[in-house]
């Protein structure tokens, strides 16, 4: 679902979630307060300034608990006004690909750049690449190309033409449209005409070496990327969304 079609969706009311206010009802018996965690040793250099809580949660298991997204974030933001009223608050949704799996809140933590998050998605992608000792890796996130586990030199222009097709696996791409999409912003080269782009993509292919059938070519039209047992597409994480809330 859409940011855009979250934000035009009504904001169910919050049953059984709503902002304290005025005196905290007291018991009879009343507990004794825990006592006050000790104070942490911060890096030299360093002074808190705010918080992050991470919430991991998907729509359909908010809309199970009888609830939204939208409904949590005002909740959490009126209980911290409420709490500490010169506060500054934000809030962004956190969106991943469909089907990359993972816990939500590691899914959330990883998107909002959660340092101890990246660290470790760094590692483990790191010993994918001992692994991967043959095929084709196109690393999105990182803009570059594997080939057999070595890094391919591929020009930034090289991998934007790959990057592109990749993107749109199954589609027939048309010359025009890859001069339009790939050489609109540029200032510093003219944009090619039609045929040059063939010259591209054999230059592209000359790299992928025996893997060069990774990039099809649809006689008359254009260009194509088509699923491949040898290619892995390693996408970029998730990023947050722009102001939601």
């Amino acid at each position: 679902m859409s940011t855009t079609a979250l934000l035009d969706r009504p904001t169910p009311p919050a049953r059984h979630l709503r902002a304290v206010t005025g005196p905290v009802p007291t018991v009879a018996d009343p507990e004794p307060a825990p006592a006050a965690p000790a104070a942490r040793t911060l890096p030299p250099g360093t002074e808190p300034r705010g918080f992050a809580l991470y919430v991991g949660l998907d729509e359909a298991k908010a809309a199970a608990a009888g609830v939204d997204l939208g409904v949590l974030v005002d909740a959490l933001r009126r209980t911290v006004a409420n709490l500490a009223p010169s506060a500054e608050t934000y809030a962004t949704v956190a969106l991943s690909p469909i089907g990359a799996g993972g816990r939500d809140v590691d899914v959330v933590r990883l998107a909002l750049h959660e340092p101890a998050a990246v660290a470790r998605t760094k590692r483990d992608e790191e010993e994918a690449e001992k692994d991967a000792v043959r095929g084709v890796v196109v690393d999105i996130s990182r803009k570059r190309v594997l080939i057999d586990g070595e890094s391919a030199a591929f020009t930034f222009k090289e991998f934007e033409l790959l990057q592109y097709l990749v993107l749109r696996e199954g589609s027939t791409i048309e010359r025009a449209e890859l001069v339009s999409s790939l050489w609109r912003a540029s200032s510093d080269e003219e944009a090619p005409g039609e045929r040059t782009i063939d010259v591209h993509v054999r230059r592209l292919r000359a790299k992928l070496g025996r893997y060069e059938d990774i990039v099809r070519t649809v006689r008359g039209v254009g260009y194509r990327f088509d699923r491949h047992a040898d290619v892995v597409i390693r996408y970029s994480h998730g990023t947050p969304s722009p102001d939601r809330f």
